[in-house]
C-alpha cells in the first residue's frame, strides 16, 4: 500500500472505532470447545475471532450476531444528474455532475471521497496488470455548495479544497456535513476512453461500439463497519459503491444508438418511427423480436438537422451506472415476466435487450438467454428482478468475458465455442443484479462474496435452461485442482492481495460456489434455501459482510458452523476421506474410514448388498473434531456386502475420490 498524505487527512474524517481486542464469535457460531487433553492427530478448526470493527458495529446496534441488520442500520444515499458527451471520433468522453450527498450517519463529515476510476490509466497508478496509458480523469472544476474549490495536495482542516491522490479525489469542507444534512456538489471533467479500459470493463471496438463504465466521480462508501472505503482501484478486484438515483443525459453522434442503465426516456425523441413500433413491440412480446437489424445500420434514428442527439435514463436505487453506443449491431428484444413488482394483482415484465454485431454468430441466442437467467433468478432468489429493463452488449475486442453493472452488461463474442459457454457467461453477469447489484457487498475486499455466488446461481441457471442433471463434480473440479496445494489462496483473503491471478480466480468464484453446493449438502435441501434466501431478503440494498452472511446461516440453521467457515473460508485444507478397511463378519460389517485431509466432514457411508438394497448413514463430523484420524463403524448386515462408498451422491468436494470406493 502506498503512503500517501490523504492518510493523514483521513484522520480528521474517518470514524475510529473502540480499540478492543478481537472476540470470539458467540457459541452460535464456534466450534464447541476441545478438551486439550486429548492428543491430537489433525488440526482442529480455530475459534472465528470477529474484527473489532464489526464488534463496534455490533456495540453501535447497525449489526448483530445473528446475521440481521441493527436496528440502527444505516447507509449514505446520493442523487446523481450526470451529462456525457461521447466523442467517438477522438474517443474522449466530456462529461459533468450534479450529485447531492446525504449523510444518513450519525458522525459528521468534513471530509468526503470520490473514486476516479479512470485513474487506473494514469503513468503513477498502481496496477494489478499492464493498462493503456491515457491520462486518467482530468478534473477541471469542483464546486461544492456554490461555492469554487481550488486544487491542493496539502490539505487543511476546516479550509475548502480538493485534491487527487491515485484513485481517490477528497474534497474538504469548510464546514461538515452533519447528520440528516447532505451537500451539493458539481464537477466538471473529461477523459480520453482506453480502449480497454478498467481491465476490459469498458471501453471501445473497431470504431462501431463503445461501452462507457467507470465514467464518472463517484462517491466513495462511508459504512457502519468501515467508514471511508478507501482502497486504490488497481483494475484486478471490482467495486464498491452505496445506492443512489440517478438522471443520464448522453449526447452522441446523430448515428450511434444508445442504451444504458434505467428506464429509457426518450424513445420518441431519438428511435426512427419503424425503429420505435419495433422497440414498442418487444415489450408485448414472449419471444425474441428484432429491433435492429442489419438492413437499419445507419438509418435507426431520427433525421434531424443537428449532427447529434441526445438520450435521456433514469434509475433510482442502483449503486452505479453505465451505457453503450453502437452503430453496427443488431437490437434484439423481448421481455421477461417477473412477477408482481408492486402487489397490485397484474404481473409484471422486464425489457430483455440484446445489442450484438453480426460477426458474433452465437449471439442469436442472447436474449433468449436473458430472459431465461431473468425469469429464473427472480424466482430462485426470491426477489423478482426490480428494473425496467436487463440489456446485453457484445463487445469483442473490449472484454473476453463479461462485466456487469446494473441492467446492463458487456460480454465478448464467444465465437467458436458451445452454446452453453455463451448461456454461462450471461447467466453469470445477469445473476450479478442480486449480488452485488442489490446485496451490495464490498466487491474490492471480499470478491468471492459476489462472484461465487453468481458462479453459484449460474449452475443452477443452466441446468434448468438446458435440461440437465446437477453435476456436481463438474463444479467442484476447477477448484479441486489447487485445493489443499501451495497455490491456493484463503477465501477470506483480501481480494487483491493474493499471491497469483490463480489464486484469485479460485478463491473467488470456483470455490466460494463449490462451498455453497457443500453446504447445501451439509444442511439439506430446504434449511439451505430457507438460509440462502434468508440473507438475500435481509441485505436486499444493504452491504453485508462475511460475517453477516455466516451469522444468518447459523441462525436460520440453529446450527453451529463455526467449524465449517474456518476450514473453508479462512484456511486451505482439503477433504480426502478415505475407506481405510472393510470387514465383513457373520451379521455385520465394520467399516474403518480415514480422513487424510484436514477439513472435517460428516461421512456419507453407503453400503451395497447383494439383493440390490443399500444402506445410508450419516456419521456426525463431531468425532473429527475432537481430534481424530480414523473413525470405525461397525452395521448389521442380512445379505452379502457388495461395496462400500463414502459421499455416493458426490455432494461434498474430495479432492480424490478413487479412495472413496471398496468392493
Amino acid at each position: 500500500m502506498s503512503k500517501r498524505p490523504l492518510l493523514a487527512l483521513l484522520l480528521l474524517s474517518l470514524v475510529f472505532y473502540a480499540c478492543t481486542s478481537p472476540k470470539p464469535l458467540t457459541d452460535a457460531i464456534i466450534a464447541s470447545p476441545q478438551d486439550q487433553t486429548l492428543s491430537l492427530e489433525r488440526p482442529i478448526p480455530n475459534p472465528i475471532e470477529l474484527p473489532a470493527s464489526f464488534l463496534e458495529a455490533v456495540n453501535n446496534k447497525t449489526r448483530t450476531l445473528t446475521g440481521l441488520p441493527g436496528e440502527e442500520y444505516w447507509t449514505q444515499y446520493a442523487d446523481y444528474k450526470l451529462n456525457a458527451e461521447l466523442s467517438p471520433s477522438d474517443t474522449t468522453l466530456y462529461g459533468s455532475a450534479a450529485i447531492t450527498y446525504y449523510n444518513n450517519s450519525p458522525y459528521q463529515l468534513p471530509v468526503i471521497l470520490f473514486e476516479l476510476s479512470q485513474n487506473l490509466h494514469t503513468e503513477q497508478a498502481l496496477r494489478a496488470d499492464v493498462s493503456e496509458i491515457t491520462g486518467g480523469m482530468q478534473i477541471n472544476s469542483v464546486t461544492v455548495n456554490g461555492q469554487s474549490l481550488a486544487s491542493t495536495q496539502m490539505p487543511q482542516q476546516g479550509v475548502a479544497a480538493y485534491g487527487v491522490q491515485g484513485t481517490t479525489m477528497f474534497v474538504v469542507l469548510d464546514q461538515p456535513v452533519n447528520p440528516g444534512k447532505d451537500a451539493q456538489f458539481e464537477i466538471e471533467y473529461q477523459f480520453k476512453i482506453p480502449q480497454e479500459g478498467a481491465s476490459g470493463r469498458m471501453g471501445y471496438s473497431d470504431d462501431n461500439v463503445f461501452y462507457i463504465g467507470y465514467w464518472y466521480p463517484h462517491i466513495a462508501v462511508f459504512d457502519d463497519v468501515e467508514g471511508w472505503f478507501t482502497d486504490d482501484f488497481t483494475g484486478n478486484a471490482e467495486f464498491y459503491f452505496d445506492f443512489a438515483d440517478y438522471e443520464v443525459n448522453v449526447i452522441a453522434p446523430k448515428d450511434w444508438v444508445i442504451m444504458g442503465t434505467g428506464e429509457f426516456l426518450n424513445p420518441e425523441e431519438t428511435l426512427a418511427p419503424h425503429i420505435l413500433e419495433r422497440y414498442n413491440l418487444a415489450l408485448e412480446a414472449d419471444s425474441v423480436l428484432t429491433i435492429i437489424s442489419e438492413s437499419d445500420f445507419g438509418k435507426a434514428t431520427i433525421s434531424t438537422k443537428s449532427d447529434k442527439l441526445e438520450w435521456k435514463f433514469r434509475a433510482e436505487n442502483v449503486r452505479d451506472v453505465a451505457f453503450s453506443a453502437t452503430t453496427e449491431s443488431i437490437w434484439d428484444g423481448t421481455r421477461a415476466l417477473v412477477g408482481d413488482l408492486d402487489d397490485d394483482g397484474i404481473l409484471d415484465y422486464a425489457r430483455i435487450n440484446a445489442f450484438w454485431r453480426p460477426s458474433a454468430i452465437n449471439w442469436n441466442k442472447s436474449a433468449e438467454y436473458a430472459q431465461h437467467v431473468i425469469e429464473y433468478l427472480s424466482d430462485f432468489t426470491s426477489i423478482s428482478y426490480p428494473w425496467p429493463h436487463m440489456t446485453t452488449v457484445e463487445g469483442e475486442g473490449i472484454i473476453g468475458g463479461g462485466m456487469e453493472y446494473p441492467m446492463i452488461t458487456l460480454i465478448g463474442s464467444y465465437n467458436n465455442l458451445p452454446d452453453v459457454a455463451l448461456y454461462d457467461v450471461t447467466a453469470h453477469e445477469l445473476a450479478h443484479m442480486w449480488l452485488p447489484m442489490i446485496v451490495n457487498s464490498n466487491e474490492r475486499r471480499h470478491a468471492w462474496m459476489d462472484e461465487g455466488s453468481t458462479t453459484f446461481h449460474e449452475a443452477n441457471a443452466r441446468w434448468d435452461y438446458f435440461n440437465m442433471e446437477e453435476n456436481l463434480l463438474q463444479e467442484f473440479a476447477p477448484f479441486l485442482q489447487l485445493s489443499g496445494t501451495e497455490y491456493e489462496g484463503e477465501v477470506m483473503r483480501r481480494s487483491d492481495y493474493h499471491y497469483s491471478g490463480m489464486a484469485y480466480g479460485v478463491a473467488s468464484y470456483p470455490k466460494p460456489a463449490s462451498l455453497l453446493f457443500t453446504l447445501r449438502g451439509l444442511l439439506g435441501e430446504d434449511v439451505f434455501m430457507d438460509a440462502w434466501t434468508e440473507y438475500i431478503n435481509r441485505w436486499a440494498y444493504k452491504h453485508p459482510t462475511p460475517y453477516d452472511l455466516f451469522n444468518t446461516f447459523e441462525d436460520v440453521s440453529g446450527q453451529n458452523l463455526g467449524w465449517f467457515w474456518r476450514s473453508w473460508y479462512f484456511e486451505t485444507w482439503n477433504l480426502d476421506q478415505a475407506i481405510k478397511t472393510v470387514t465383513v463378519e457373520n451379521n455385520s460389517v465394520t467399516i474403518v474410514v480415514e480422513d487424510l485431509g484436514n477439513v472435517p466432514m460428516p461421512v456419507d457411508l453407503t453400503v451395497s448388498f447383494a439383493d440390490g438394497t443399500e444402506i445410508d448413514k450419516r456419521i456426525s463430523v463431531d468425532h473429527w473434531l475432537t481430534g481424530k484420524r480414523t473413525l470405525t463403524i461397525t452395521l448389521p448386515i442380512t445379505d452379502k456386502v457388495t461395496g462400500v462408498t463414502i459421499d455416493k451422491a458426490g455432494i461434498f468436494p474430495d479432492v480424490n475420490r478413487e479412495n472413496n470406493f471398496w468392493k
